[in-house]
């Protein structure tokens, strides 16, 4: 299958892909075991600068420290930086209503991340190989996963590399074997009580039995599948900076040419999912009326008009301030006092005795009202909305000037009428917003 031995395979690896290898100071994730082992020796020999972390999550009493015990003396005997830490990882897993598998996920990257910072470490590094790809893939399929969930574990990331990724774990046995060195084994793997040790132990190694290259195969196919989604990634990121239309702070995407795209639930994942929203959320958005929106964590999305507005949720929203005009206003919108009028939206000249100060600003109320210059009467401010084609956006960004209860100037828009008087007034208060 190969042709040449496994530090040559993996020196070229590195200088193929890991060439920031050579300048950076690496983070190695240790178990003690096989897999972790073999890359602590692989980095030794290629003179690459790196510390070790090991995680101690007690979940096998006395084996649990005796797997630390071994990775301290290891990087003692070689001299290389190491971080032990124990976790109570059974009372996290209880306290956060997870199972154990993701409580020490949780802890161990935490802390890692950590490490990254206070340590001034550049990476992380794994020792995840081929047929941890496997593994990922066949629960990947049973979840019913999407094509880019079949593409496996990422080789490199912003944060984490996995170098090892190429090799099967019979050559890194064989590897260690010849290379005479010494790992601890963990006797849970042997147990099929997780999907991950059943799928290795029942299904995998028996499918090896009747398809001895498996695992060549396998790398082909997960090569395939990863150039699809690069050709895929590429369609979808064309459309995206074609029709992701930015204004201001918000996206709009035009409704009519996004239903033109085919299979439109392809699209939909693809493109709103790095949001946090979910395809079948979006299929019912899509015909939805005005004003209807979707949440994720971190975005809204909103329907206006046969568009989508896309905009991040903000977590700091003042609805209300109190100006005593005395000083400029900076947040959250600039507001000041000047001694010039000008013809326009961001200018008002308001009678200052008709006034109850402070001034307030806030944001539209169910029921408010006023009496617009240049319209007979009163109206309703949604009404006013309405008439003015404001998107649910544009409502929730409206502030509007009150004196009390009372709204004096929609700002930027339209002043209420009881309240303006000519500039030339000697009782006259100008205000504007730029």
């Amino acid at each position: 299958m190969y042709f040449c031995g496994v530090i040559d395979r993996f020196k070229l690896n590195i200088n193929k892909k890991f060439k920031e290898f050579r300048t950076q100071k690496l983070l190695l994730a240790i178990s003690g075991g096989l897999d972790s082992r073999v890359l602590l020796h692989l980095l030794s020999q290629c003179k690459l600068s790196f510390g070790v972390a090991h995680c101690n999550f007690g979940l096998r009493a006395k084996e649990s420290d005796s797997d630390a015990k071994f990775v301290e003396e290891i990087c003692t005997k070689n001299q290389i930086p190491f971080e032990i830490k124990k976790f109570e990882t059974k009372a996290y897993s209880q306290k956060h209503k997870i199972s154990t598998q993701m409580a020490a996920r949780e802890l161990r990257y935490s802390w890692f991340e950590e490490l990254l910072e206070i340590k001034d470490y550049d990476k992380i590094v794994t020792a995840h190989h081929l047929d941890d790809q496997l593994e990922t893939f066949m629960i990947n399929t049973g979840r019913g996963s999407g094509l880019s969930g079949l593409t496996g574990i990422p080789e490199n990331t912003s944060r984490v590399a996995r170098p090892m990724l190429p090799f099967t774990r019979k050559e890194i046995l064989e590897y260690a074997q010849a290379e005479n060195l010494e790992w601890r084994e963990d006797a849970s793997n042997s147990s099929d009580v997780y999907l991950r040790n059943a799928l290795r132990n029942q299904v995998i190694s028996k499918w090896k039995t009747y398809a001895p290259h498996l695992m060549s195969n396998f790398e082909d196919t997960l090569s395939y599948i990863k150039q699809s989604q690069y050709a895929l990634d590429f369609i979808v990121n064309q459309w995206k900076e074609q029709h992701f239309i930015h204004k201001g702070a918000h996206i709009h995407i035009d409704l009519k040419d996004f239903k033109k795209l085919t299979p439109v639930e392809y699209y939909l994942n693809a493109l709103f999912s790095p949001y946090g929203f979910h395809t079948r959320d979006l299929k019912d958005l899509l015909n939805a009326q005005s004003g209807k929106y979707l949440k994720s964590s971190s975005h809204r999305l909103l329907v206006n008009r046969g568009e989508w507005i896309l905009e991040e949720n903000s977590f700091t929203q003042i609805s209300e301030v109190l100006w005593d005009i005395k000083k400029p206003l900076l947040q959250p919108i600039k507001l000041h006092v000047d001694s010039t009028f000008e013809n326009n939206n961001s200018c008002v000249s308001l009678d200052k005795s008709r006034l109850i100060y402070p001034l307030k600003l806030r944001k539209f109320e169910e029921g408010d009202y006023f009496y617009p210059t240049g319209m007979q009467g009163k109206k309703k401010l949604s009404k006013y909305f309405k008439d003015e084609k404001y998107s649910q956006i544009d409502k929730e960004n409206q502030w509007l000037l009150c004196s009390g209860h009372t709204i004096v100037w929609v700002i930027n828009r339209r002043a209420d009428r009881r309240f303006t008087i000519e500039p030339t007034n000697s009782n006259c208060l100008i205000l504007k917003t730029k």
